[in-house]
C-alpha cells in the first residue's frame, strides 16, 4: 500500500521543500504507482518524434521510467539527459542506468529552474511534473537548453469539467498524493502554451482527467511573442 501524502497542497505557488518530502516518501513504492499511466507515458514520448541520434531531456525524471521508450527511439548514438531534484528517486534513476548499461544516459540532480546543460537538445518531455510547469523560472530554464525547433511533450493531472465529478475525485485524490499546490490544474499547460508554436492539447485522456500537451520551441529571439 502507498504511504499517505507527506503533505497536502494548499499552497497556491509549489513548495520545494514539500515536493522533496513527498518523493523521498514514495521512492521505492514509485514505479508501481505510475503503473497505471504508462499507456499515457508511451503515447508521449511517440509524440516527440524523437530520432536516432537525437539529445532528449526528461525533466522530473523521477526513477528514470521513461529511459527505456527514450533509448529506443534515439538509440546509443542519441543522448538522453535525466533531470531531478529528489537524492532518493535520483538513486533508483543511476540504478536503472546501471543494469542496462546506458552509457548515453546522464542525469542532473537539481530543480529545472536551476539545472545547467552542456549542449542544447532536441525535445524535452514533462511527464507528471506539475510543480515543475506552474513555475515560470523552471520552464525558461528547460528551453534555454533546447534548440529551435525542439518538440516539447507534457502530462498530467487537470481537473475534467465539473459534471464529471467520480473523474474530478480522482484527480482530487493524485494531485494530494503529487503536487504541492492545486492551482493550475485547470490548465496546467498555460505557461508553455505562451512560450511553443503550434500547440496542441489533447484533455481526453482517462475520461478527461489527464491531458497531453505538444508544441515546437520556437527560439529564445521570439520568446513571450
Amino acid at each position: 500500500m502507498p504511504k499517505p501524502p507527506v503533505s497536502t497542497p494548499r499552497n497556491r505557488t509549489p513548495d520545494r521543500r514539500a515536493a522533496l518530502a513527498q518523493y523521498r516518501s514514495r521512492a521505492n513504492g514509485y514505479d508501481n504507482e505510475l503503473a497505471l499511466f504508462e499507456p499515457l507515458r508511451r503515447e508521449a514520448v511517440a509524440r516527440l518524434n524523437l530520432g536516432r541520434g537525437d539529445t532528449v531531456l526528461d525533466v522530473g525524471c523521477g526513477t528514470g521510467l521513461s529511459f527505456a521508450l527514450l533509448d529506443d527511439a534515439v538509440g546509443h548514438q542519441g543522448r538522453i539527459v535525466g533531470i531531478e531534484q529528489c537524492p532518493e528517486m535520483m538513486d533508483k534513476a543511476r540504478e536503472r542506468i546501471a543494469a542496462q548499461g546506458w552509457k548515453h544516459v546522464s542525469l542532473v540532480q537539481a530543480p529545472a529552474e536551476t539545472a545547467h546543460l552542456d549542449e542544447l537538445a532536441d525535445a524535452a518531455l514533462f511527464h507528471f511534473t506539475h510543480d515543475v510547469l506552474q513555475c515560470p523560472e523552471a520552464i525558461a530554464n528547460v528551453l534555454r537548453h533546447l534548440k529551435p525547433g525542439a518538440r516539447v511533450v507534457a502530462t498530467g493531472l487537470h481537473w475534467a469539467p465539473l459534471w464529471a465529478w467520480p473523474v474530478n475525485l480522482f484527480v482530487l485524490g493524485a494531485a494530494l498524493y503529487s503536487v504541492t499546490a492545486m492551482d493550475g490544474l485547470g490548465q496546467p499547460w498555460s505557461g508553455l502554451a505562451t512560450q511553443l508554436d503550434a500547440f496542441e492539447v489533447d484533455d481526453g485522456a482517462m475520461m478527461g482527467g489527464v491531458y497531453i500537451a505538444t508544441g515546437t520551441w520556437r527560439g529564445a529571439e521570439h520568446r513571450g511573442t
